[in-house]
């Protein structure tokens, strides 16, 4: 192989630069990985790190009953192995299960080297490529979304920008507490601060749809990139989902950065009707791989966590 080693470091001695221009400088370098976003957001985390950071994987990790396993924070979707550097499948799996025998792990949507494993299955994410501008893109469209917007911009509908993060994250905590119990009140403050850190670097938007008398119906928190803008957090009301309020928000902000070098990831979603909503703006599914494993001796093999 073309590594001399590979490297699992402990985040406080990892080399941030050099681990965060190698995030920003391959393709399949997703902003979940770059170490302020693993930094606010994992409780723990290790790096693995090829040569001299020719390829990075980042390593979320917590303990139970003394024992590390992997597991995905909370608002990080994609992680796996990121660079330039060619690996033996066997190799690096051998290598996670050094570091932790159990857990579960995404890899992100390049890495087809472990599609094949044992316990890995493909999950959706709907992207659509922006470059093309909003008129080819609108083309694309599907009747029945056309027809949604037309009824939403008959509704007195206001499409607004804001810089108060609160506004999209605090409505998703309100509408999604009961269908996203494992997110925690720690981990939306948690992502506040990192969502407050992004908006000073230009890098958070929110937008919303208001009704006449300005109630948001619909808000949406998203972070960019050099390469992507990602729909972090969406939620809308029950009276923004009766005149499809929603529709208005992602084609009014599909409107606002077409035409600029970037793709829009709508961040999901196996859900049949989310799937279908994605689908209707014309998005492709670019899949990307969850992989759990359980490599414990027995009896802890039966432990979950």
């Amino acid at each position: 192989m073309s590594f001399q080693q590979i490297h699992i470091i402990p985040s406080p001695q990892i080399d941030k630069s050099k681990w965060n221009d190698r995030i920003s400088k391959s393709s399949n370098g997703l902003i979940y990985a770059h170490s302020f976003y693993l930094d606010a957001m994992a409780e723990h985390w290790h790096g693995l790190v090829i040569d001299d950071y020719s390829a990075v994987m980042p390593l979320p990790w917590r303990k139970k009953y003394g024992i590390r396993y992997l597991y995905t924070p909370p608002f990080m979707q994609q992680l796996g192995l990121i660079g330039t550097e060619t690996i033996d499948t066997a190799s690096l799996i051998q290598t996670v299960y050094s570091f932790a025998g159990y857990g579960d792990h995404l890899f992100n949507f390049a890495n087809h080297l472990i599609q094949n494993e044992d316990n890995c299955e493909n999950s959706n994410n709907y992207i659509l490529d922006l470059s093309a501008g909003y008129d080819s893109i609108n083309h694309n469209y599907k009747t029945n979304l056309l027809r949604n917007l037309n009824k939403s911009q008959s509704g007195n509908l206001q499409y607004s920008v804001s810089e108060n993060i609160h506004t999209a994250i605090d409505l998703h905590q309100q509408l999604q507490a009961q269908n996203i119990r494992h997110v925690t009140v720690e981990d939306y403050a948690r992502f506040k601060k990192l969502a407050l850190f992004l908006l000073a670097q230009e890098q958070c938007i929110i937008r919303t749809v208001k009704n006449k008398t300005a109630e948001i119906l619909s808000a949406a928190l998203l972070l960019k990139d050099e390469r992507r803008i990602y729909n972090i957090i969406n939620a809308t009301t029950e009276e923004g989902k009766n005149i499809n309020a929603n529709h208005l928000l992602v084609d009014q902000i599909i409107q606002e950065f077409a035409g600029q070098n970037l793709v829009f990831d709508f961040e999901g979603s196996n859900i049949p009707g989310v799937k279908n909503f994605y689908e209707m703006f014309g998005a492709i599914n670019q899949p990307y791989f969850h992989w759990h494993f359980n490599k414990l001796p027995w009896p802890l093999k039966l432990l979950k966590h």
